[in-house]
């Protein structure tokens, strides 16, 4: 007795075309069904040439067919291009209703990129826009700590007939971090491409809804998750975070020529100094300059990027984050004008970016070394 087609089709509406957001029936991708007794073809046209593309289209239908079907079931997966010859163009991936993605990067740990991405994100959410953070830091993520959430779990819900992780919220900002999902006791010790399935996972398979902005902390360094990120999604621009010295500042630069790279492309808007002085409490108006003065500032100047701000060494920021309550939540003290201003001069160079350049494309590259291939 043969499979029945009609069951086929809906477990083949759980898979994700390639770059498409949209299901494999519902963006038309399956071509045709066919059942002889124990056998299922089915054949399937993509718009990605890749053979990383077909054949991960591939290993996702048999999987499907397995599970909801028949595991003895002998599946066989025609997968074909639709490039008619010419160049390949990745097809910019809708992320719905996300207006801008801004990605937070350092070259070095322990700068406070993720100190700032939270921060930023809750003064834009004061400022009326509505905000998400994925913490796409996948061995060490921390911004479920900083919003006070750790022991919260994504709920699925279903949207459109399809099911949806539903970020968790806290202080009005939209949250996805790895960290919801593993044992905070427990490494990951997870392949490049394992990490990067799941970022693609909580980018598009997330029920983000409408938002100004999305704001994506990165691990230090330029490296797999750096490459799957710029792969999956069009980065409207890149904030840049180090501390004063010249270790995190020459790791810093490296970070900026990533994202400048022809083959990646991605504007920077700008550098973020962190740490930039110490004013001890009893001493308020002298500024110790401990990890050295202006080092980002001058980073910026010679590196023609905007200096989007400084922020000092205060004891009161890293307790505000260990407890789970940004800093920038507090109205109208020093640190909160601190990261206002910075946002605030992000979101000035946003708006020059978007009017001087076009959208930025997702990107298709195989290294990201001294040199990228296209």
């Amino acid at each position: 007795m043969a499979y029945n087609k009609n069951d086929i089709t809906k477990a083949l509406e759980t898979i994700t075309a390639p770059g498409e957001g949209k299901s494999l029936i519902e963006s038309g991708a399956v071509k045709n069904i066919v059942t002889f007794d124990k056998e299922i073809i089915v054949d399937v046209t993509i718009a990605n040439p890749s053979l990383q593309a077909k054949k991960k289209i591939e290993v996702e239908i048999m999987k499907a067919i397995h599970q909801e079907i028949d595991v003895k079931a002998d599946v066989k997966v025609n997968v074909t291009s639709d490039t008619k010859n010419e160049p390949f163009k990745p097809e910019k991936p809708k992320v719905p209703g996300i207006q801008n993605i801004i990605a937070i990067a350092s070259g070095k740990g322990g700068v406070g990129k993720s100190t700032i991405t939270s921060n930023m994100a809750v003064s834009l959410q004061k400022m009326g826009f509505k905000v998400g953070i994925l913490d796409a830091d996948v061995y060490g993520p921390s911004t479920h700590l900083m919003f006070d959430v750790a022991n919260a779990r994504p709920l699925s819900i279903e949207i459109d007939g399809r099911s949806k992780m539903q970020p968790i919220e806290s202080y009005g900002v939209k949250i996805l971090s790895l960290g919801f999902f593993t044992d905070a006791n427990q490494a990951v010790i997870w392949r490049g491409a394992m990490a990067s399935k799941a970022l693609n996972q909580m980018i598009f398979d997330a029920h983000w809804g409408d938002l100004d902005f999305l704001l994506i902390d990165l691990p230090p360094g330029t490296g797999d998750i750096h490459l799957s990120i710029v792969q999956s999604v069009p980065v409207t621009g890149a904030v840049i975070v180090s501390t004063p010295q010249n270790i995190a500042l020459a790791d810093a630069k490296k970070g900026v020529a990533m994202f400048k790279q022809e083959n990646i492309n991605v504007p920077v808007l700008g550098i973020v100094e962190n740490m930039s002085y110490f004013t001890p409490a009893e001493l308020p108006n002298n500024k110790y300059y401990i990890f050295g003065k202006d080092g980002a500032k001058n980073l910026a100047e010679d590196i023609g990027t905007a200096f989007l701000g400084e922020v000092p060494l205060v004891q009161s920021i890293r307790e505000a984050g260990d407890v789970g309550h940004p800093v920038a939540l507090q109205d109208n003290t020093p640190l909160e004008n601190a990261f206002a201003e910075i946002t605030k001069n992000t979101l000035s160079q946003l708006v020059k970016r978007n009017t001087d350049l076009p959208p930025t494309e997702i990107v298709r590259i195989t290294t990201m070394s001294g040199c990228s291939t296209k």
